[in-house]
């Protein structure tokens, strides 16, 4: 208990999946959450729950630059200056090969789950300067590590990449901030948008997992709670990979 107590998390996405799980965990561990989603209904739900105390929400299309400006006023207005930033938001996009793949789709999975990473670090830091202190934690995935075969998509491929590159970036710019930034690459987790993948919903992902499962979401959260802790101080520009042996070969 309170490994996070003192810290001021944004989390993007965080009305189902991971980002629900990151919010409650973070809330559970000391932490006061700012829950960011598309979905106002479950979003407010789950920060009631969590209690005024400790959570608020705020509704967000993290392609927004206006959106992101309101996310970060709103944080400082009721909790402070943020310290924490989990970009957890992302979709998975058209499982379609390269010459299938429109620009219109190509795009939309950039803008989600490239653009608002930028956008997310861009107007937290000064937050987190204020602060004087930091932890960025981008959500990227395997696919930012290696290509996965049999499921064929450029644009979410081209998009985790990225985020491994700029959260590199963004740790060398600010080191001598005390602001650390680190992505996380999970593998395949027991979350909504995964179910496609999953042997229930008639895909093969067990197949390709050494450990023979799919992740609890519990089991990311607890990686990320470390990666925004003082555990991790001496952490900065790496990735976590969090994905049952996938990667191993």
């Amino acid at each position: 208990m309170d490994r996070l107590k003192g810290k001021i998390a944004v989390i993007t996405g965080a009305a189902q999946g991971m980002g629900e799980s990151h919010a409650r965990t973070f809330a559970a561990e000391g932490a006061k959450v700012v829950l960011t989603d598309l979905n106002e209904e479950r979003g407010k739900e789950i920060a009631a729950e969590l209690g005024a105390d400790n959570a608020l929400f705020v509704r967000q299309d993290v392609t927004k630059v206006d959106d992101w400006k309101n996310v970060v006023a709103q944080a400082e207005a009721v909790f402070g200056p943020v310290n924490v930033l989990v970009n957890n938001a992302g979709i998975l996009g058209p499982l379609a090969n390269a010459l299938e793949l429109s620009e219109e789709q190509y795009q939309k999975v950039i803008d989600i789950n490239q653009n608002s990473i930028y956008y997310g670090m861009k107007y937290t830091l000064p937050s987190m300067l204020k602060a004087g202190v930091g932890s960025i934690v981008n959500i990227s995935s395997i696919a930012g590590i290696v290509a996965i075969y049999g499921y064929p998509n450029l644009a979410y491929m081209s998009s985790k990449f990225a985020v491994r590159g700029m959260t590199k970036a963004v740790a060398v710019e600010f080191a001598g901030k005390n602001i650390r930034a680190n992505s996380v690459h999970p593998g395949f987790i027991k979350t909504p948008m995964m179910a496609a993948a999953t042997d229930e919903g008639g895909g093969s992902a067990t197949q390709l997992i050494p450990l023979g499962r799919l992740a609890e979401t519990s089991e990311v959260s607890n990686l990320v709670i470390f990666l925004a802790s003082d555990e991790s101080s001496y952490m900065t520009g790496t990735e976590q990979v969090i994905d049952g042996g996938m990667s191993i070969q």
